[in-house]
């Protein structure tokens, strides 16, 4: 049989499908091998975004819902339906203001809408038609009743909190439209004195920071000086801010860690070396430095670590320094890309908590990982070095066989 010829519009296509079938087998051959590693929750559908409270963890699934599951049995203790596409971002805030009962859920969807549910119950309290486009990003400010959202119509929007336990839809109060590109990710941070940062980023690799003050009954954002942060080459996935440094993961298959705002350089017009960033073997959709988990930070000095998300594995980060961060290891399980990670006090009996790691990944799983395993160093291979030669004296004999010789002469005496 004659050998086929492809035509060279077709041969881009062909080579494309041909590379997607290797890594389709790879991603099973993976199944397979890490089938019971980490102890997977199996889910019906993609987490997109993961949040962990107590023994339960919320997931933003591909499968238009949002659900509830207990971490202890793998079940699904609650599902919240009612979106028309899938959900891509969760927040909380109060049920009763000022409460800190986390009782309202809030989900944002490619449906365009955020909706605001009775988080025990299930109980759909509010739709709100948010945006133009998809709605990416969802980031709650308690302190301020404040809930921001970014979209793939390129705004950022600022929703009231307040009177979120009502059927009305959220009220508006302000919005940005700086952005050129998707916005992706969200981060802020509160400080002492109740002065707002807020960082917005995009899928080109833009972040920008700024000043939020709250005039009127508008919430009004200055770009605040040197808040242009261009140190990402393509899409930012997921934003940490805590201690001065801003930590950013992104598909340009680095994690990016900037002081932020930017120390005062010495009057000799030196300006202060930037922190290099982490190169990863492939893109990132999500990072998690320990330091900055609140629910760690009455302790931090003992969680110096970080954990990248690079592909389907985890890279686990010594960041006692974080100019210059220590591989300990790289965790495997997922064998698609991981898309979350978060932190879960587990009750240990009468033993108190001890610290877990949930992962969620594009596998449809969640997977279990104790904190004391994974942040072991692997131990380093070092080559077996074969044992010197015995050293031979002038007459051929070893120093051993010398010995022995002159025990033996010694008889003969």
């Amino acid at each position: 049989m004659a050998n086929m010829i492809i035509p060279k519009s077709q041969q881009a296509e062909f080579i494309r499908a041909e590379s997607e079938l290797v890594i389709e087998q790879a991603r099973k051959d993976k199944a397979e091998k890490y089938a019971k590693l980490g102890d997977p929750i199996e889910l019906k559908g993609i987490a997109i975004d993961l949040h962990i409270r107590g023994d339960y963890a919320w997931t933003a699934e591909n499968s238009h819902v949002a659900r509830k599951v207990d971490l202890e049995t793998g079940k699904t203790e609650k599902l919240y339906k009612g979106h028309g596409g899938p959900v891509t971002s969760l927040a909380f805030c109060d049920l009763e203001p000022g409460s800190r009962d986390e009782g309202i859920l809030l989900t944002g969807s490619w449906d365009k809408t955020i909706k605001a549910w009775n988080t025990e119950t299930g109980e759909l309290l509010s739709t709100t038609l948010a945006h133009e486009d998809f709605v990416k990003s969802l980031h709650a400010i308690p302190s301020k009743n404040l809930l921001v959202s970014g979209s793939s119509d390129k705004a950022v929007r600022f929703w009231d909190l307040s009177s979120a336990s009502s059927s009305s839809p959220l009220k508006a109060v302000g919005s940005l439209s700086s952005h050129r590109r998707p916005v992706e990710a969200l981060a802020s941070h509160v400080a002492p004195n109740g002065d707002v940062i807020l960082f917005t980023s995009d899928s080109a690799g833009l972040i920008n920071a700024w000043s939020l003050r709250y005039e009127g009954d508008i919430w009004r954002a200055t770009l605040l000086p040197d808040g242009e942060m261009r140190h990402h080459r393509t899409g930012v996935t997921e934003m940490a801010y805590g201690d001065g440094h801003l930590w950013s993961s992104s598909s340009d298959e680095t994690v990016q860690v900037v002081r932020y705002p930017l120390p005062v350089p010495p009057p000799v017009t030196k300006k202060a070396k930037p922190i290099p960033p982490i190169t990863l073997p492939t893109q990132s959709k999500a990072l998690l430095p320990l330091p900055l988990v609140p629910s760690l930070s009455a302790d931090a000095d003992a969680f110096p670590y970080l954990l990248a998300a690079s592909g389907d594995a985890i890279r686990v980060y010594d960041i006692s320094e974080p100019d210059t961060p220590e591989l300990l290891r790289e965790v495997e399980g997922h064998w698609h890309d991981v898309t979350r990670m978060r932190v879960w006090l587990r009750n240990e009996g009468g033993k108190g908590k001890s610290v877990w790691i949930v992962s969620a990944g594009l596998d449809r799983t969640l997977r279990r990982w104790k904190l004391s395993d994974i942040v072991v160093p692997v131990p380093k291979t070092v080559e077996a070095v074969p044992p010197p030669a015995a050293a031979k004296a002038e007459n051929g004999l070893t120093e051993e066989e010398e010995r022995e010789l002159a025990e033996l002469m010694g008889d003969d005496d």
